[in-house]
């Protein structure tokens, strides 16, 4: 009878859902303000990274939160009959690993495809450069772009807007770095606003150190990338001799068994 309940239950539940009666979408666009605290502070770059630039970063996380509070609201449901603090803490923590599975998922894609990722301001760096020589560094922002990497573009469009409107501070090109974190970007924006704020008479020497460091950054990544591949070949060498060895073990243990036994 108790099942017949929860069934009963939730198909009601889900379809007042779907008739609009009761809404998780207009409760998580009501609430969209304080639920945007909850939001982790490297998961726009992260989606945008794995999905690309056009990926819309609010519906996602507006999506996460839906379900999050979907699953709380059906386990709930289940534990209905034995409500107690304890359960109340269980469908707590069953609704915020829901919330954070997504997030897991993107940090793991981070982690299998690092260094595609944090090559890319390297690499568009290097690209500027050649602007840099003609133009100051922000007129050379502007003009990339268009050519820069997609995953990049939304937040250079800001950091030039920044600048227009009379925004001269560091705080456009450390606010870029903190929202695309990749390997060195605090370090990398850094050299770029102290490559504005140099003389022109000085700005051919400052232009050479500052390709020197972003070439540095591109051989460090270069060696990481070599160094993963590296430990990944070990890793399955090692794991061959492993099973290699342990096999052998078996047939002799079967051989010797097979001896003694006729």
């Amino acid at each position: 009878m108790y099942i017949e309940i929860i069934i009963v239950a939730v198909i009601i539940f889900f379809v007042c859902e779907y008739s609009g009666i009761v809404s998780t979408s207009r409760f998580v666009n009501d609430y969209q303000g304080v639920l945007l605290r909850f939001k982790e502070s490297d998961y726009d770059f992260l989606l945008k990274a794995r999905y690309g630039s056009e990926i819309d970063v609010n519906e996602m996380y507006n999506k996460r939160i839906k379900n999050a509070i979907l699953v709380l609201g059906f386990v709930m449901f289940i534990l209905i009959a034995d409500m107690s603090y304890l359960t109340v803490i269980l469908a707590g923590l069953v609704g915020i690993a829901v919330f954070k599975l997504p997030y897991m998922d993107l940090k793991s894609y981070r982690k299998k495809h690092m260094h595609e990722i944090d090559v890319q301001l390297p690499y568009y760096l290097k690209g500027l450069e050649i602007l840099i020589q003609h133009y100051t560094v922000p007129v050379a922002i502007g003009k990339s772009v268009e050519t820069a990497p997609p995953i990049f573009k939304e937040g250079l469009q800001k950091l030039i807007d920044s600048i227009n409107a009379g925004d001269s501070s560091i705080e456009p090109y450390m606010q870029f770095a903190r929202d695309y974190p990749v390997r060195d970007s605090m370090r990398m924006m850094r050299l770029l606003y102290r490559l504005g704020l140099g003389k022109q008479e000085r700005k051919q020497e400052q232009l050479m150190t500052f390709s020197r460091t972003i070439s540095n950054l591109q051989q460090k990544a270069r060696e990481t990338k070599y160094k993963t591949r590296l430990e990944k070949m070990e890793s399955k060498t090692m794991t061959m001799l492993v099973c290699t060895g342990v096999g052998v073990m078996i047939l002799m243990v079967i051989s010797i068994l097979m001896t003694f036994g006729s």
